[in-house]
């Protein structure tokens, strides 16, 4: 839709303590009506004028410069400079969005501790220090802690050249943590309780293809094989497409679907047409979980371990799992069958016995 933005002003501000962006135009010759359009307006009766949240969303759809790593504002001159040499050798090399946002954050942590020193003059045993500092006073897990190693490393690395820096810092043990999984009953109760049409074929698509969030966001309806019965899954984690399947009820379903909300480009839009948030796919299993009154603290992501769960213990082949998952290493797919219950359920106690 074309939208005349110079008859609006944009300002950031802040609004009952939260970030927001007014909108300042002349109520006698405009109207706020071509921006109702495109992102989600509201009125402030004190101010007596329209504003949105202030996301990168919004930014984007309204052209205003986007926000980045707010937390860089804080750091020196020459921590800056190398700062933005570290998020270019990022993208030049291609690192996605999440990896680039994970690996900047844990970075200007870094540098925030060393003002007093130019980034490259760190020294190994300083870095050493920060990483004890890291575990036994700021207490952070074993995740963080080797993300954080990462994201020095690669600045290191990458951006400095300095290969043989890092190899006598010890790294972590990572936690071996079981993947959370829901029953077939509640997987069951979630989807049916979750009654709006569109957010009940989201589910259906993540626990019947067992996608990752990210991947049913960029969804295209290009991407669906009706012949086939085969779905296209294009640039997931770490760059790679794969093929998964469609399940025959699901087709049915999506088919109903595309008649009623008539998406235009991406399988699932939100109400502007645009392609949706993660976040509010995140919020539609959340209020689906409270509804099936269950205690487990799980995310979205369940559905994929649980459909990959499911799937094993009907008897399908780990290889072939792997392949449908898109993982790597088969080690990580093995990680389901500690999880599957069926197998442990047969055993019986010697206690039993006695």
């Amino acid at each position: 839709m074309n939208i005349d933005f110079s008859n609006y002003k944009f300002v950031s501000g802040e609004h009952e303590n939260k970030k927001v962006i007014w909108i300042l135009f002349d109520y006698k010759k405009y109207s706020i009506n071509p921006l109702r359009k495109i992102i989600s307006v509201k009125y402030s009766r004190t101010q007596q004028a329209w504003y949105v949240s202030d996301h990168n969303r919004n930014r984007q759809s309204i052209g205003m410069d986007l926000v980045e790593f707010k937390n860089a504002n804080y750091l020196n001159h020459d921590q800056r400079i190398e700062f933005d040499r570290y998020i270019q050798t990022l993208k030049l090399k291609s690192y996605s969005p999440n990896t680039i946002k994970t690996y900047a954050n844990e970075f200007i942590s870094f540098l925030q501790m060393f003002n007093q020193y130019k980034p490259q003059d760190i020294t190994t045993d300083l870095i050493r220090r920060y990483l004890v500092y890291c575990s036994q006073e700021l207490e952070l897990s074993e995740f963080t802690i080797n993300s954080r190693m990462n994201a020095i490393k690669f600045y290191f690395e990458q951006v400095l050249h300095l290969n043989r820096m890092f190899f006598d810092i010890p790294r972590p043990k990572k936690p071996i943590i079981l993947p959370k999984v829901l029953s077939i009953n509640e997987v069951r109760q979630i989807i049916n309780l979750t009654k709006n049409f569109k957010h009940q074929m989201i589910l259906k698509s993540i626990y019947g293809m067992g996608l990752r969030v990210s991947e049913v966001v960029n969804l295209k309806i290009e991407d669906l094989d009706s012949d086939t019965m085969l779905v296209h899954i294009k640039g997931a984690k770490g760059k790679k497409d794969r093929i998964v399947i469609l399940p025959e009820t699901l087709l049915e379903e999506l088919r109903e679907y595309y008649l009623e909300y008539k998406p235009k480009d991406y399988l699932f839009e939100n109400r502007f047409g645009n392609q949706m948030s993660t976040r509010s796919i995140q919020v539609i299993f959340k209020k689906g979980l409270e509804l099936s009154k269950s205690r487990k603290k799980v995310g979205v992501h369940s559905l994929r371990h649980s459909f990959a769960t499911h799937l094993l213990e009907n008897g399908t082949d780990v290889t072939l799992i792997q392949q449908l998952l898109g993982h790597n290493s088969i080690k990580t797919t093995l990680t389901y069958t500690h999880v599957s219950k069926k197998s442990i359920q047969k055993i019986q106690s010697p206690l039993d016995r006695l």
